[in-house]
Formats: C-alpha cells, sequence, structure tokens
C-alpha cells in the first residue's frame, strides 16, 4: 500500500489516501510516484498529490529504507516543497525547522532529567510542570 497526501491551500496537508500498489505500476511495471499521483487525481478529482511514507519518521525508515520526505504527512501539516519534507506547523516564532529531521527544534534541548516541561516562549526556556 502506498500513501499519498492531498495537498490544500498554502501548502497544508487536507486528507492522505492509501492506493494499491499496483495502481503505481507505469508501462514498465515499475512503482512510479507520478503514476500514482494521476490515478489519485483521476479517481477524486484533486490536482495535487504528494507520495509519503507511513514507515518515515524524523528523517529515518523503520524498515531501514531510504526515508521518503522526512515525517509521514498527516493532516494540517505542511509540505514543504524547495525542502521536499513535511513537517507540522512552527510551534513558536524561536524554533527552527531541522532540515534533517524535519521537526522543529527549540532554542535551548528539552531537559533530560525525566520531569515534565512546557515551553515558555516569553523567557526562551523550559518551565517544569508541577
Amino acid at each position: 500500500m502506498a500513501h499519498f497526501a492531498k495537498i490544500g491551500l498554502n501548502s497544508k496537508v487536507i486528507g492522505v489516501h492509501a492506493v494499491n500498489n499496483s495502481d503505481l505500476l507505469n508501462a514498465d511495471g515499475v512503482e512510479d510516484e507520478t503514476v500514482g499521483r494521476q490515478f489519485l487525481e483521476n479517481q477524486l478529482g484533486w490536482p495535487l498529490w504528494i507520495q509519503t511514507s507511513y514507515n518515515t519518521y524524523a528523517g529515518v525508515h523503520s524498515g531501514d529504507k531510504e526515508p521518503l520526505r522526512k515525517n509521514y504527512a498527516g493532516i494540517g501539516m505542511m509540505w514543504d516543497e524547495d525542502k521536499d519534507m513535511f513537517h507540522a506547523k512552527q510551534p513558536y516564532a524561536s524554533w527552527t525547522l531541522n532540515e534533517d529531521t524535519g521537526k522543529w527544534d527549540a532554542p535551548t534541548p528539552y531537559p533530560d532529567d525525566g520531569k515534565r516541561y512546557d515551553w515558555n516562549e516569553l523567557t526562551l526556556s523550559w518551565d517544569e510542570i508541577v
């Protein structure tokens, strides 16, 4: 099964659809993303589809294969065509997008002391949850 993200306005993922691998085969019998896109466009009438991998998270494929577009697309995520990746919306203005993982990094790392924290954008630090 292959998965494709339905891309809406402002590059936002508005749906994810599964496609049988047989519906991705080109004339040579090889899986081809372009064939899958055309299949979905013909079936559902929507023009913009991008393949995503259920097994890809933070730039790593769980089956030791080549990761596809950094993260599996989910509804509400963003498609970045220039970086060829899916990522969540920026959670805070101070956070930066890690282009290796497709995840947002805080200016300071999350503490690893076993306690729970929330990000405080005003102080640019982690506040312990008590």
